[in-house]
């Protein structure tokens, strides 16, 4: 059976899909969100965490990312 990869973190490119945004607010935004969840600069974001922070749907942002 061949599964399809999921990812759990989440990538500027992604919000720039889901938002429509360009890649340098995006990447803003997930900047945001790590200030808000207190992670270092360096550390990933998931998807759920997006959700959460945006009141975005996870299986409407799943079906943009994949």
């Amino acid at each position: 059976m061949n599964q399809i990869p999921k990812r759990v973190c989440i990538y500027p490119k992604d919000i720039q899909r889901i938002t429509g945004k360009s890649y340098r607010q995006s990447t803003r935004i997930l900047n945001q969100i790590r200030k808000s969840l207190r992670k270092p600069k360096n550390s990933l974001v998931s998807i759920d965490e997006f959700c959460e922070y945006t009141g975005l749907k996870y299986e409407h942002v799943i079906i943009v990312i994949l």
